[in-house]
């Protein structure tokens, strides 16, 4: 049921692998050039000064307004960067149509509330998967590669662990905006809105499309002890999508469950609760089977539903 209708002749199936190319190059072309200019600005709006900021992207996080300055930066390079990459193509290379009057016209308060259950559930299922993901020992063979995975992932969690290490009421809500608002609609409208569609129509399968789309929404995100866990999540987002021809429920689905887990670190910062971003030791398997059981219901009944017809495509 996604929408992505052009009769551009690159978007035809014939021209898959050239479609997919130009897709790659503008996505990087675009996220390169707004990380640049955000950085332009960060010295000026952040008062950090040229040396500082080379050193804080070199690592060196212990610099004032750090934070701000580089949650500043992935907003603008990777939430507004995806958005924007997807509407240069959509809108002036493959000449598509979204009909969001449709997509609206398909929203019901109803499915929202299935749907974030659906998250809910999808959240302590993953629990699981993180568990699962982070023991998984490659043969002694790949020894090396296994090391460099490590060394990347932990590079990549102290960063996280910046970016997420909240201790004021703005920097929370910053951290909403970028993490979750930002985060949520960019990725969306780029990996769901559009490479989804586009693999639906190339495999010829909604099924292939969602879990094709949900391995690259995983890989390009470089945390491979990550990896099960985010294509999983992926993939319930693509569901939602494929079921409902709405994209309001995945980019919503997204924003609560990214703002979600930014409140709950804040939370944790504050000593209010007891949560570790990091931790991967404890697993609960009753709450996973339930949460696998709660998402499976909710996406069944999400396909079940009368979504409105009003102004549907035929």
């Amino acid at each position: 049921m996604e929408i992505y209708e052009t009769h551009s002749e690159i978007a035809e199936r014939k021209s898959w692998l050239l479609s997919l190319i130009v897709i790659v190059l503008v996505a990087f072309g675009v996220l390169v050039l707004l990380q640049g200019i955000a950085l332009a600005f960060v010295p000026v709006l952040f008062n950090i000064p040229v040396e500082d900021l080379l050193g804080l992207i070199g690592g060196n996080f212990d610099v004032p307004n750090g934070r701000m300055a580089m949650l500043f930066v992935q907003g603008i390079g990777s939430g507004i960067g995806f958005w924007v990459a997807a509407w240069i193509i959509t809108r002036y290379i493959e000449k598509a149509d979204l009909h969001w009057d449709v997509q609206i016209s398909r929203f019901q308060w109803k499915a929202l509330l299935i749907v974030l259950g659906v998250t809910v559930g999808g959240m302590f299922f993953n629990s699981l998967l993180v568990y699962l993901n982070s023991n998984l020992a490659l043969p002694e063979s790949m020894s090396e590669i296994e090391a460099w995975m490590k060394a990347t992932e932990d590079q990549l969690m102290q960063l996280t662990k910046f970016l997420t290490d909240f201790q004021t009421i703005p920097e929370l809500i910053m951290g909403i905006l970028v993490i979750g608002v930002l985060a949520g609609i960019g990725e969306e409208m780029f990996f769901r809105g559009l490479v989804q569609a586009k693999m639906h129509k190339y495999l010829k399968s909604g099924h292939w499309g969602v879990w094709v789309t949900a391995i690259i929404f995983s890989a390009i995100h470089l945390q491979f002890y990550g990896f099960l866990p985010r294509v999983f999540l992926g993939a319930i987002f693509g569901y939602m999508y494929l079921f409902t021809g709405s994209l309001i429920y995945p980019i919503l689905a997204h924003i609560f469950n990214n703002s979600f887990t930014v409140i709950m670190v804040y939370m944790s910062n504050q000593g209010l609760i007891d949560f570790d971003l990091e931790s991967t030791d404890d697993v609960s398997y009753t709450a996973s089977l339930l949460g696998l059981l709660v998402l499976l219901v909710g996406i069944y009944y999400l396909k079940k539903m009368k979504i409105p017809k009003d102004g549907q495509l035929d």
